[in-house]
This record gives C-alpha cells, structure tokens and sequence, in this order.
C-alpha cells in the first residue's frame, strides 16, 4: 500500500520519480515566487498611489520599452534551462534500457491485461521485482486507454493498432496503484488494479507457485501453426513468401524502394494489413487475419517471431 509518512508529498517508488520530482517543485516554487512578487508590486502600487494620497506623479515616463525588454529577457534563460533539463528526463524516460524485463499490456474496457514472458498472465495486478528495470509493451484493443502509476510518475496511452512502451525500475517493495488516466468510456472509473513490487526472494516464491505455464514464444508458436502459417514461411514451402526466423530488428526492404526495421508494429501490421507493406520480391498474395486473432494471441505470435533464430537464406 502506499505509504502514508509520504504526506504530503507523494511517495516516490521508481527510479524516474525523483527527477519528475524536482522538476515540479521547482516550477512551483518559481511560479510561487513570481506570483507573490506580483501580488507584493500591486498591493504597494495600491497604497502608495491611492487616491489621495501624497505621493508624488510628477515626471511620470510614458515609455515602458525597457521594462518590457527587461521583464522579458530576465526569465528567459531560466525558463530556457528548466525546458532543457525537462527534455533531458522526457527522453530518459521514453528510452528503455537494453536488459529490461520485457512483460505485454493489452488494454480493454475496462481491464488490464498482462502477459508475462514466462507465460503467466494477471489482471488488473502486476507483480515485479524492485530493483529491475521493466519495460511495458502496451496496445488496446477497442479504445484509448492510459496507463499511469502515480508512484512511479509514469503516464502513456495505450493505443488501438499501435504499440506503445513505458519502462520504470522500482526502486520500494509494496502495493502501488495502478490507473486508467484517459476517459474510455461508461465503466472508466474502475478500471484500475494494483502493482506488487517484491524482495527478489519473494518474487521467486510467486514465480514458484502452481503449475508453469508455457512460456509467452511457446504458446505463440502454437497459434502460428495452428492458424496455417508454417505453410507458406516454411522453407521448403510451395508458396513462397518471406522466411521468418532471425528477421526480428533486421532492415527488411519493400516493393516500393524503401527500407524498414523489424519490430513488433511492422509484425503486427504485417499480419492484420498484409497490404500495408509489401516485402521486396514476393507477391502480395498474404491473406490479413484481422478479425480471426485475439490480441493476447497476436502478441504471443509476435514473441514467437522474435524467439527464432538465423538461418540462411537464398530467396530475396
């Protein structure tokens, strides 16, 4: 549960908080401060220039360009350093390290789905060992959705048809929660659900517990064979279509010129809109499977395709 000695301010509990941290309380502290400057001239100006009052109006200038030119550049250079220093934690936090734990979101109204690479599966509940960096590869499946844990000062929305990643290390075991932070429709308000950071030891325990499922690749590898498409990416295929093992992060070139990374968008996009981008050298003759693959089904086929290795090829 989060801790309530936080108060008031809330608990930091992932690597990147700290940062996102100080960025806001030095905003606020500088908006503060310019907000009772402000307050502190027009309360003076009040009283000193009453009416009535003896002070003197005498030589007033009309021209204020310098105040202008002044009260411009001044902060300048300190909103300048407060958006590069924001930029530098944006992209720290966009970037996920190389080694992280790779666990699958599938979003739904109005759930989390979560998809171990191990196999095991939750909803609405992510168990994590502290100390480890994760990385989050997230889609929805009707709607957008945003998956946002105020302790760990993560945000990211979740998007039909489209990857997207969040990575956080937590750094304090306990019972954090978990939000929806985009409205997604009737029932958006209970669409929530915790997250479990464990000591190593305890992790290792839950791990244990009831009978290992196939792992996320293993049971990709099912689907792939059993929706037919060994068929066609076999290699000793009569039809012939691009074989598929060691392809994960490689160039691939298309019909039209262009050269593209292999990544789980491209997989997907390369099952669902077969059309979308057409490999160099081959017909478009893929039938899509749109509509006839789940989302949990599609991501285990794609850690199937990212689970193979290199062979060598002689076809383009």
């Amino acid at each position: 549960m989060n801790n309530p000695s936080s108060f008031p301010f809330p608990e930091q509990a992932s690597n990147l908080a700290p940062g996102v941290d100080w960025i806001f309380y030095t905003l606020t502290a500088l908006c503060g401060a310019m907000t009772l400057l402000v307050v502190a001239l027009i309360t003076l100006f009040c009283v000193r220039y009453r009416r009535g009052s003896r002070a003197s109006r005498a030589n007033a200038n009309p021209r204020s360009l310098p105040w202008e030119v002044g009260w411009t550049l001044l902060p300048l250079p300190i909103f300048l350093a407060i958006f590069f220093w924001a930029a530098k934690t944006y992209f720290r936090m966009s970037r996920p390290p190389k080694g992280a734990m790779e666990i699958n979101v599938v979003a739904k109204q109005w759930m989390w789905k979560i998809q171990h690479s191990d196999g095991r599966r939750e909803i609405n509940e992510l168990h994590i060992p502290v100390g480890r960096a994760v990385k989050l590869v997230m889609i929805s499946q009707d709607v957008i959705h945003d998956f946002y844990v105020p302790a760990f000062r993560t945000k990211q929305d979740v998007l039909p048809g489209r990857y997207t990643t969040e990575w956080f290390t937590p750094t304090k075991p306990g019972k954090y929660h978990l939000f929806c932070a985009q409205y997604c429709g009737l029932d958006h308000a209970i669409m929530g659900g915790w997250i479990y950071v464990m000591m190593p030891a305890d992790y290792a325990q839950w791990l244990a517990q009831g009978q290992p499922p196939d792992s996320l690749a293993a049971r990709g590898e099912r689907v792939f064979y059993t929706l037919g498409c060994s068929g066609c990416h076999a290699a000793n295929s009569k039809i012939r279509a691009p074989l598929l093992d060691g392809i994960y992060g490689k160039p691939a070139p298309l019909s039209d010129g262009t050269i593209v990374t292999v990544d789980d968008q491209y997989l997907r996009d390369s099952i669902l809109l077969p059309n979308k981008q057409i490999a160099a050298g081959y017909e478009p003759v893929m039938p899509t499977f749109q509509n006839r693959i789940s989302e949990e089904d599609l991501t285990a086929v794609i850690a199937y395709l990212k689970s193979l290795g290199s062979v060598e090829r002689n076809d383009p």
